[in-house]
């Protein structure tokens, strides 16, 4: 089948989800009221509440959500073929990602600019706010080793993309300076700074002295390296001990400093990613080469691909990033409707150019199972593929290999460090908060909690087990990230459900997809947990099996308290101000 034909299709659908069901959810069920005085406005402390252009929000919300995810799990789930990924990534945005993104923005608003976590206090009482907030802890710790550790992995293969990224740290601080204290609009600064990211990504793609190559200074990959780890190593633990000092810097900045400058830049970077790739599919004009349909795998699409898809489909992590930083900076409440769901949108479009990246990038359905032979397979091979697929059909529009093989790391890059210190600021958060409800004063402390965050990351990320060796705790973990991120969601459209039962409205928008989510979740986070990681299963890992069964327990018992108040049998007191 013809890839441009695909992509029409499924660009179609985005637009008429975005045009028709985001209107109907936002007027006719959440009914947003331009003239409420956002938690922005309300508690302004030039910090984390700061009122923002909705522009520069969505730059934020979006490329703070989008990270490697929506890139790497559709890649991945191409393994049982093109159109069950194609499917879920077009029906999970519009029906389940928009309004769960869109729904945690709105909801906390409403309650002060408070977490999502926090709000389940309002909507399923203290003990399920508790268990909420650890689910929401151990994936957000999972989610910073994850990124960490694509982020080293990349800076260590493409040692092209690192001066390009390291130029946009000082370059953001100073358009945040500029903005803020001298009113300058932020638009024509980012431009100049993404011309400035680009031209030295193309100078650096074809001259090696411009290169960060850790590895070479060591010798190359048989080079000794540091305490006899070997230079990869070595050098792997240089980029994560990097990233962690970076991330907390970065997340206890003022939001305007560095964070809210350097995601509008690389909402640009989205813009002209997305308009390389979907050019180059337009020159390029290839066939999809990838099966439609895999009638033979080892392990069953049923349930496995909706949480191999995750974030390109529907993420919980968005609802943190929702009602855990962007709900502080949100200008009119009516904004919500472009940040909430179109960043959903967003993120959706970058999951469709996946798949059809990956799809088109093989000769034939045989080249594609040489490399996609199994789903393990699939797991290793899913971002290499991806960023080669890129290259090629950014060659459709004369981009030398190299220079687009750079342009593409540096944006998938930039994307996850920004999920990553994002991610680090809601940890910090988090613990804070655990901290005031266990009455340990020391960590709800700035400095005190982001330490604890950062550090614990870099412990994960840094397990000296699995296959790859030392620094494998991203490359383990993977399976139980997607798994508890779509886990997540579901409990997040759980405690929309019952917000808008509460408010007398139309709760069945969320309900619908969060029994879908709930259920396909839950039996997969059974199937991995009991059937594989346990001792006495076919693939046992212990830390797998400990943090599953955790997650497993705690969201059980989240989703039957939350049943028995969706069915009226258990009452907790909710926030009575309406919506509207």
């Amino acid at each position: 089948m013809n890839a441009i034909l695909v992509a029409i299709i499924g660009l179609i659908v985005f637009a008429l989800g975005y045009r028709y069901y985001s209107k109907f959810v936002a007027e006719k069920i959440f009914k947003l009221d331009p003239n409420y005085v956002t938690p922005a406005h309300k508690y302004k402390d030039g910090v984390d509440f700061v009122p923002t252009n909705k522009f520069v929000l969505w730059g934020h919300h979006f490329t703070s959500v989008a990270g490697a995810a929506p890139i790497l799990g559709p890649a991945i789930a191409l393994y049982w073929g093109w159109l069950p990924a194609l499917l879920w990534v077009l029906l999970g945005t519009v029906f389940a990602a928009g309004v769960h993104d869109f729904g945690t923005l709105a909801i906390s608003v409403r309650n002060k600019g408070q977490s999502i976590g926090t709000i389940a206090d309002k909507l399923i009482g203290k003990r399920g706010k508790i268990l909420f907030l650890f689910i929401i802890l151990i994936l957000v710790l999972m989610v910073n080793a994850v990124f960490a550790w694509v982020i080293a992995n990349l800076f260590i293969s493409y040692p092209s993309s690192v001066l390009p990224v390291l130029f946009q740290i000082p370059l953001a601080i100073t358009i945040g300076y500029l903005v803020y204290k001298k009113n300058v609009r932020m638009l024509v600064p980012s431009l100049i700074v993404l011309a400035i990211m680009y031209f030295v990504a193309i100078l650096a793609a074809q001259n090696e002295v411009l290169q960060i190559d850790l590895v070479r200074y060591m010798g190359g990959e048989d080079g000794a390296g540091l305490f006899g780890l070997g230079a990869v190593s070595t050098a792997f633990m240089i980029w994560i001990v990097f990233l962690m000092v970076y991330c907390y810097i970065a997340s206890t900045l003022p939001v305007w400093k560095l964070l809210q400058p350097r995601d509008f830049i690389n909402s640009h970077q989205l813009v002209v990613g997305l308009a390389i790739l979907y050019l180059g599919l337009l020159f390029t004009n290839p066939e999809m080469t990838a099966p439609v349909y895999n009638d033979n795998p080892d392990k069953n699409w049923l349930p496995l691909l909706f949480i191999t898809v995750a974030c390109g489909a529907i993420s919980g992590f968005h609802g943190l990033v929702s009602s855990g930083t962007s709900s502080k900076q949100l200008n009119k409440e009516t904004d919500a409707r472009f940040v909430g769901y179109f960043g959903a949108v967003g993120e959706g479009i970058l999951a469709l150019i996946s798949i059809l990246t990956v799809a088109t990038f093989f000769a034939n359905t045989d080249d594609f199972f040489a490399t996609y032979s199994s789903f393990n397979a699939a797991n290793g091979a899913g971002l290499g593929v991806f960023i080669e697929g890129a290259a090629v059909l950014a060659g459709g529009l004369g981009i030398p290999p190299s220079v687009a093989a750079t342009i593409v790391s540096v944006i998938v890059v930039s994307f996850a460090a920004t999920t990553l210190d994002t991610a680090v600021r809601l940890m910090r958060y988090i613990i804070a908060e655990l901290g005031s409800e266990y009455n340990v004063p020391a960590l709800t402390k700035t400095h005190v909690a982001t330490t604890v965050a950062v550090l614990s990351s870099a412990a994960l990320v840094l397990i000296p087990e699995g296959p790859n060796g030392f620094g494998s705790g991203g490359y383990l973990i993977w399976p139980l990230f997607g798994t508890s991120n779509q886990l997540l969601a579901g409990i997040s459209l759980m405690l929309i459900s019952i917000w808008l039962k509460r408010n007398g409205r139309n709760y069945a928008i969320a309900l619908i997809p969060m029994v879908f989510l709930m259920v396909m979740t839950m039996v997969a986070l059974f199937q991995q947990v009991f059937l594989e990681w346990a001792w006495w299963g076919t693939g046992s890992n212990m830390l797998l099996f400990i943090l599953g069964a955790i997650i497993f327990v705690f969201a059980l018992w989240i989703a039957l308290t939350s049943y028995s108040v969706i069915t009226g049998k258990y009452d907790n007191p909710i926030d009575k101000n309406k919506v509207g």
